[in-house]
């Protein structure tokens, strides 16, 4: 039949009604990383730090060059290259999909990666290397953006998927059964006055 799944996979209709899940969380995560960065750009324009959490967290923009967290600063072209490549690999990976956690992780982790790379082409200089709009300043060590906290919470929850051994498949990793030891067969001697008590 045309909607059967090979044996290595899971159902084609579980598997779609995952991959929409995962589309709804992208657009869900992508909307909320843009909506946020547009308030901030206003609202924050002058540049002045306003606190939110006291001084731990507070609201401060800033364009960064960099990837999340403001690491790579020097090297934007090479983020852009990476975010496609994550891209691209969710893509491919989806495939795959038979666990709501998995389509959960994969669906922020796509639309914070489609966030941040928005801003790479649209914000200036722009051409890939625009500057991502980050404006959560947290206690002076870095500052990032919404689509850095998606990004964060997809990659712990992958660390917990990997943890508990559940594949994108849905399928847990099973562990081979310890081997029972064999009993040892005692040897019968053909010798003469010997005899085996076995």
């Amino acid at each position: 039949m045309e909607n059967e799944a090979p044996p290595d996979h899971p159902p084609a209709a579980r598997r779609r009604r995952l991959f929409v899940l995962l589309l709804v969380v992208a657009v869900l995560a992508y909307a909320s990383d843009q909506l946020t960065k547009l308030i901030a750009l206003d609202v924050l324009a002058d540049g002045q730090p306003r606190p939110f959490i006291g001084d731990v967290i507070q609201f401060k923009l800033i364009g960064n060059p960099g990837a999340a967290l403001s690491l790579g600063a020097g090297n934007t072209w090479v983020m852009t290259i990476i975010a496609v490549v994550v891209l691209v690999a969710i893509v491919y990976v989806s495939k795959d999909l038979g666990s709501r956690a998995w389509a959960l992780a994969l669906g922020l982790l796509l639309g914070a990666a489609l966030g941040n790379l928005t801003d790479r082409f649209v914000r200036p200089p722009g051409g890939g290397e625009g500057h991502v709009v980050d404006f959560l300043d947290y206690n002076g060590w870095f500052i990032g953006n919404i689509a850095d906290i998606w990004i964060v919470g997809a990659a712990g929850l992958i660390i917990v998927l990997a943890l508990v051994g559940l594949g994108v498949d849905g399928r847990r990793e099973r562990k081979a059964a310890p081997v029972a030891p064999q009993p040892e067969e005692h040897e019968v001697s053909d010798e003469p006055g010997e005899r085996s008590d076995g």
